[in-house]
């Protein structure tokens, strides 16, 4: 981990400013990222816009009409001298998945990769508790650290044909889950009927940076049943505080 004292202020276009704090995937770079994120959020300067926390960032967008990058360091730095150390009220998911060969279309193949049998690596990704360190690239998408070190795989060299949603996919040393179709270079292996993002829903994205996460086995039919209820507006996935 390379957790820096003082972190890098970098502009992301006119409009949009980064506060780097470290270069790796790490939680105490993250717990970082997300007392900066929920400190801005409380008390938002003027002429800031949106936060975007990601693994070792955050991203600040800002109209520099109504406040130069100067004064937003300077407020940031501010903000920043004897920050507490991030006590988010994050949430425990339990989200069920299907790895049955149906929907978990790469479980063989990286298992094989993995040198594991299927079985194995079930258990390994059933057995694991993951930390939500960001959301983005689709809504409601949520990236996974905490994948054990026997299940950690390489991307594919070249992306594969698209996925349903619900995806749950490990590459990289790490974990995602994605609501929606689409091309993916991560191996799927397997399925959650529960639907991370839902436009009618008060709170669209369910899942949030900081929370965790647990995968919990299901068979085929309880994930069709699932499935429906989810379509219905139920949430099927069970919370309980951290």
């Amino acid at each position: 981990m390379t957790l820096q004292i003082e972190p890098r202020f970098l502009d992301a276009g006119e409009a949009a400013l980064v506060v780097e704090f470290g270069d790796t995937v790490d939680p105490a770079i993250n717990d970082r990222v997300l007392a900066l994120d929920a400190a801005l959020r409380a008390d938002p300067p003027s002429g800031t816009c949106e936060f975007v926390p990601t693994y070792r960032s955050l991203m600040i967008h800002y109209d520099p009409l109504q406040v130069s990058r100067d004064t937003l360091v300077a407020t940031v730095g501010g903000m920043l001298i004897g920050l507490a150390e991030w006590r988010g009220e994050g949430t425990v998911w339990s989200l069920p998945c299907c790895y049955d060969p149906a929907l978990a279309e790469d479980l063989d193949e990286a298992a094989n990769i993995l040198g594991l049998t299927r079985d194995e690596a079930v258990a390994l990704h059933t057995k694991a508790t993951y930390r939500v360190y960001m959301c983005g690239f689709t809504p409601g998408q949520i990236y996974l650290g905490g994948v054990p070190e026997p299940l950690k795989i390489s991307r594919r060299a070249t992306p594969r044909s698209p996925h349903p949603a619900g995806a749950v996919s490990i590459g990289g040393g790490l974990g995602t889950v994605v609501p929606f179709v689409m091309p993916t270079g991560w191996y799927v292996i397997g399925l959650t009927p529960e639907r991370l993002y839902a436009a009618e829903r008060n709170d669209a994205f369910l899942i949030q940076a900081g929370d965790l996460v647990q995968f919990d086995p299901i068979d085929l039919a309880t994930f069709r049943n699932l499935t429906q209820r989810a379509a219905s507006g139920e949430i099927v996935a069970r919370k309980r505080s951290a």
